[in-house]
């Protein structure tokens, strides 16, 4: 699993060297780098990410007031050159706190926690279910849509629209969620907005991808996983 990240942080050195530690790990990918926390929320706001390095000491808001706003989902790593907030670090549930200077040895060890945290799995044997329920408008309200009729997700903010076959099904809900819902070997995210059906593509561009002759686009950052699939199945 490729964990997105992003760093926020108000001291431009201590940025560049998790930036450069970063690359350096082939499970993580930057998504982002903010010295201010309000634009930091408002990225997570829109973007999906998964762990976040989270300075301590910054103006406006701490780290630890933006732990408690961001969501549960989202995994911390703290840092900072003061040794006094770690306990209140891992009282908000943090990965792991990193004491300024960081070695690279000493984030490793920090970002090595991520891949042995428990996951949300979908099951891949013959008896995992072929269909989703959606919520709709209303209390106890669902639709049952067949695995096989999704051609493609598409995020609306706060909502997503599932195209299928015969409809559209709008739903509150963040793509993560539904990416979680659906089995990886049939659907894939190609950009930060879109997850789609691989037995429904009709053909692919460069950076673009057709389905029910629908052009969506291809996002950088999904490029090389995207035609890495596609290359398992060229002939």
């Amino acid at each position: 699993m490729i964990f997105k990240c992003i760093i926020v942080d108000d001291e431009p050195p201590a940025t560049r060297i998790l930036e450069n530690y970063i690359g350096k790990v082939n499970f993580l990918e930057k998504v982002g780098i903010f010295n201010d926390a309000l634009k930091a929320l408002e990225f997570l706001n829109t973007q999906q990410v998964d762990v976040i390095f989270l300075d301590i000491q910054m103006p406006q808001l701490t780290g630890l007031q933006i732990s408690r706003i961001i969501s549960k989902d989202i995994k911390v790593i703290f840092t900072t050159a003061y040794p006094d907030f770690a306990l209140e670090g891992f009282e908000l549930n943090a990965v792991d706190y990193l004491l300024k200077p960081i070695s690279f040895e000493r984030f490793y060890q920090a970002v090595s926690k991520l891949n042995s945290e428990p996951k949300v799995e979908v099951s891949s044997n013959n008896n995992a279910p072929d269909f989703l329920f959606i919520k709709t408008d209303g209390k106890n309200k669902f639709q049952k849509v067949f695995l096989n009729d999704i051609l493609y997700v598409e995020s609306l903010q706060n909502y997503v629209c599932i195209h299928t076959l015969k409809q559209q099904i709008i739903t509150h809900s963040s793509l993560k969620n539904v990416i979680e819902s659906l089995p990886s070997t049939d659907f894939i995210q190609i950009h930060k907005s879109y997850v789609i059906s691989l037995q429904h593509i009709e053909s692919t561009g460069n950076f673009s991808v057709f389905i029910n002759g629908k052009e969506l686009p291809i996002g950088a950052t999904y490029k090389d996983a995207f035609f890495d699939e596609i290359d398992q199945n060229k002939i």
